[in-house]
C-alpha cells in the first residue's frame, strides 16, 4: 500500500508543530508535508527532533497565493490536508485586519480550491479545517458551547475565522468536498508564542516585569493542553465523520487574574522565590475593544462518539509548561530577539 501524503499547513506554529511531531512520529507509513509561510509564529526550531526523519518535508509558501497551492497540489498528490495556517492573534486582528482576512479567508478559499482541482475522485481525500471556539461569540455566566451554536463573532480574527469555516462547509454542500472541522478552545503548552498569555506571563515574571492583565481579569476561558489538542486531531482526521463538526475543549475554565495567580504561585515555588512576590507583578491594564466574557466548550460528543477526554489536569499541565519555558531558555531567547527566524535560512538554504 502507497504512503498517504499528508499537507500540514501552518505546521510551525505553536499547535501545528505539535500535530506535525505527533504525525510524523505515530505514522512511519505518512508521508507529512508541513507548509508554513514562517511569519513571527512560524518556528522551525519548534521541529528540529523530526527534520531529519524521511517521512517528513517543509515547505515554505504562502497559502493565500492560489497558483502556488494549485502546483503543490498536483505535484505532490496529497491524500489529506489538516489546516492549521491562520493568523491568530485577536489583537492585532484589531490593528491589521486586512492581513487576517488574506490569510484566514482568501488562503482557506485558495486550499479549498487546489483540493477540490486536484482531487477528481474524492474517495479516500479530505479536508480537515481547524477553527476556533471564538467564532461562537461570548457566553454569559452559565451554559456551553455546542455543535448547534450559532455563530456571533466580534472581532476581526473570530469572524475571519467564521468566515472560514461557512466556506470549508459550503465546498462539502456544494462540491461533494470531504471535510471535518474542529472548533477548539484556548491552548497552552510548549513552543507558544510569547504573545499569548501564559508565555508571557511566565517570560516576564522570569524578568520581573509587569504581567498585564486586561480590565479586571474577569474573562473566563476554558483551557487545553496543546498535546491534548493534537492528539484530538489525529483522532477527529481518522475517525470523525465526514462532514461533521467537533469542538475540542478542556472542561477546565479560568478567570484570567485567577488563572495568573496560579502561574504567580507555581513561579515563585520554581524560582525560589517568597511566596507572593510575582503576584505584585500583576498590571491591570485598558480592556480590549469587543472582549468576549466567557467562553467555554462542551466536548461531550468528541468524547461521546470517539472516546477522546483531556489527559491532564489544567494544574499539572500548566507546572509542565513552565518546566518547559525554564529549560528551554535558549528558545525562548531565540524568540523575543528575533533569531529563531533565521533558522530556516540556515538549515533549508545554505546548507
Amino acid at each position: 500500500m502507497a504512503s498517504r501524503k499528508i499537507l500540514i499547513t501552518g505546521g510551525a506554529g505553536f499547535i501545528g508543530s505539535h500535530v506535525v511531531r505527533l504525525m510524523v512520529n505515530r505514522y512511519p507509513d505518512y508521508h507529512i508535508y508541513n507548509l508554513d509561510k514562517l511569519t513571527y509564529a512560524g518556528n522551525l526550531e519548534n521541529l528540529r527532533d523530526v527534520e531529519s526523519k524521511p517521512n517528513y518535508t517543509f515547505i515554505k509558501a504562502d497559502i493565500v497565493d492560489g497558483e502556488k497551492m494549485q502546483s503543490l497540489f498536483q505535484e505532490h498528490n496529497f491524500d489529506g490536508v489538516i489546516h492549521l495556517a491562520a493568523e491568530s492573534h485577536v489583537d492585532r486582528s484589531i490593528s491589521n485586519p486586512m492581513e487576517f482576512i488574506m490569510t484566514n479567508i482568501v488562503g482557506t478559499v485558495s486550499l479549498l480550491n487546489a483540493a477540490k482541482a486536484s482531487w477528481k475522485n474524492f474517495e479516500g481525500k479530505l479536508f480537515y479545517h481547524v477553527s476556533t471556539d471564538e467564532v461562537y461569540g461570548s457566553l454569559g455566566e452559565e451554559g456551553f458551547f455546542t455543535e448547534e451554536t450559532k455563530y456571533d463573532p466580534h472581532s476581526p480574527y473570530s469572524a475571519s475565522k467564521a468566515s472560514s469555516d461557512h466556506l470549508v462547509r459550503a465546498y462539502h454542500d456544494t462540491f461533494g468536498l470531504p471535510i471535518k472541522i474542529s472548533n477548539c478552545s484556548n491552548n497552552y503548552g510548549a513552543n507558544h508564542f510569547p504573545e499569548k498569555l501564559i508565555p508571557l506571563a511566565i517570560h516576564n515574571i522570569k524578568n520581573s516585569k509587569p504581567i498585564p492583565v486586561y480590565g479586571k481579569g474577569e474573562n473566563v476561558r476554558d483551557w487545553l493542553y496543546v498535546e491534548d489538542h493534537a492528539s484530538a486531531i489525529d483522532l477527529i482526521f481518522h475517525k470523525g465523520k465526514v462532514g461533521d463538526t467537533y469542538n475540542i475543549g478542556g472542561f477546565n475554565e479560568w478567570k484570567n487574574i485567577d488563572l495568573i495567580q496560579l502561574l504567580c504561585k507555581i513561579m515563585d515555588q520554581k524560582l525560589g522565590r517568597e511566596e507572593g512576590t510575582s503576584a505584585k507583578l500583576i498590571t491591570y491594564v485598558k480592556d480590549r475593544a469587543g472582549h468576549d466574557l466567557r467562553y467555554a466548550i462542551d466536548a461531550a460528543k468528541l468524547n461521546r462518539e470517539l472516546g477522546w477526554k483531556p489527559s491532564l489536569q489544567f494544574e499539572e499541565g500548566l507546572e509542565k509548561t513552565v518546566d518547559w519555558y525554564l529549560s528551554n531558555e535558549e528558545w525562548l531567547q531565540h524568540v523575543t530577539s528575533g533569531d529563531y527566524q533565521k533558522y530556516y535560512e540556515g538549515q533549508y538554504i545554505k546548507r
